[in-house]
């Protein structure tokens, strides 16, 4: 259930960013990090779940970390490699992130 409402409020916002905000440029950035962000949202659900029953707090935290180090290894190794504009690959990522962590603690919970 986390990864289909992930993969909505994720893709579903890179969709209305391209659409808000057309180019070349600014699509692909968008997607990339839309693409990211998935990966990392469906890792840092699977490091953040088994400690739900022990320490949900240090488990939520990991994943925090996790997102985090992803972010800052794509704005100073991922934006440059790829050839990304940087303002929106990162703001869309960073968007992203948060936007899903945000309801993640209603699935660690179930």
């Amino acid at each position: 259930m986390f990864a289909a409402l992930a993969a909505v409020i994720i893709f579903g916002g890179a969709w209305g960013i391209t659409a808000l905000r057309p180019g070349v440029g600014i699509a692909r950035a968008v997607w990339s990090s839309a693409v990211i962000a998935f990966a990392v949202q469906l890792l840092s659900f699977a490091v953040a779940r088994p400690f739900v029953a022990t320490n949900p707090i240090a488990g939520w935290g990991l994943g925090s970390l996790l997102r985090f180090t992803v972010l800052l290894v794509h704005a100073f190794v991922g934006v440059p490699a790829l050839g990304l504009a940087s303002g929106p690959a990162l703001f869309s990522l960073a968007g992203f992130l948060f936007a899903t962590m945000i309801v993640e603690p209603l699935f660690l919970r179930s």
